[in-house]
């Protein structure tokens, strides 16, 4: 329900495309994700196509994760007529913004990064003599865009993990710079709004990451699915033994996916004593129930990438009339 404060505010999320989604990026950003926007009367998402550029750096690739992403959202449920979704690469004023705000930004701010001073961090604990060793502009430069693509659009609220709330206090440190430089209160300070972030478990217990090779994609074939869960950790306890649902993987997962009276129902049968065979059994069912026709609406959006570019530009095109006047007002502040 939207507070009269969030009916004239403006939420705005970014989306690096890094591969295939998982359900843990959909229990612990995707579907909140989804929950926030519907609150606020004004809200963008952007795929950060070129934060990617970082990391990715094969043109082919870059495309099929930007149009994955796109697809992932919006077969989960985003509204492309509510929520501005759009490609950062195709707002170029956002990098004109860049090379203005860089302008203005003290390089003290880009050395206390989080990013680049784990890269350092990482230099001198290998006993590298370059410290900069692997630091890209791209990468020392990383807030300075990130606060281009907040600021642009007179964002108020920026949802973030604890991890990405120094992203946030940067773009209000330039925005008060650019303000003090050219006067008046030109760009609007945003704020975070961060989210709590929730561990999902992957397949081996810890938390679901591609890093760690545990995740369970999304969107995946029904086998393929059931093999995967069928391969989540579980100790030696007997069928016929009582078992504690607060200390189940499983059943983590499972109250994720089912409905409350199946939770409970599951809870009781913990209780009685249940094979873990039949647990998984029971939290393949429910993911697949869960994702179906999200399965379809993803697999019908990938075999139609002029579909999804279509979209995109739709998007692109609304979030830079949506930009113009502000950027106008800083060309002027500028220039004179």
């Amino acid at each position: 329900m939207q507070t009269e404060k969030q009916q004239n505010e403006t939420v705005l999320t970014g989306i690096k495309p890094t591969g295939d989604q998982h359900l843990g990026n959909y229990l612990g950003a995707i579907r909140p994700g989804l929950d926030l926007v519907a609150q606020f009367r004004h809200s963008l998402l952007f795929i950060a196509d070129f934060h990617a550029l970082t990391t990715v750096q094969n043109a082919a690739q870059l495309r099929e994760y930007t149009l994955q992403i796109a697809a992932t959202w919006l077969a989960c449920g985003l509204d492309p007529a509510r929520t501005i979704i759009y490609r950062q690469s195709d707002v170029p004023e956002i990098f004109e913004l860049a090379w203005i705000l860089s302008c203005v930004t003290p390089k003290g701010f880009m050395n206390r990064a989080h990013a680049y001073k784990a890269k350092v961090q990482e230099n001198q604990s290998e006993g590298r003599e370059d410290i900069d060793d692997g630091v890209s502009m791209g990468l020392y430069n990383y807030p300075v865009l990130m606060a281009a693509d907040i600021l642009l659009f007179n964002t108020d609220v920026v949802p973030v993990g604890e991890d990405q709330v120094q992203h946030v206090e940067i773009a209000r440190d330039i925005a008060q710079k650019f303000n003090r430089a050219f006067g008046g209160e030109i760009l609007r300070l945003p704020r975070a709004l961060v989210k709590t972030e929730k561990v999902i478990p992957g397949l081996d217990g810890r938390k679901m990451s591609k890093s760690y090779g545990n995740q369970i994609p999304l969107f995946m074939e029904s086998k393929a699915l059931r093999k995967l869960v069928m391969k989540i950790k579980t100790d030696s306890t007997p069928p016929e033994a009582p078992k504690n649902p607060k200390d189940s993987l499983l059943f983590d997962l499972y109250k994720e996916f089912a409905s409350a009276a199946d939770t409970e129902a599951l809870a009781a049968r913990y209780a009685a004593g249940i094979g873990w065979g039949e647990v998984k059994e029971l939290l393949f069912q429910a993911v697949e129930k869960h994702f179906s026709e999200a399965t379809a609406h993803y697999r019908e959006l990938m075999a139609k990438p002029a579909e999804l570019d279509r979209i995109l530009s739709e998007g692109a095109a609304r979030a830079r009339e949506l930009a113009l006047p502000l950027m106008n007002k800083i060309r002027k502040a500028v220039r004179g």
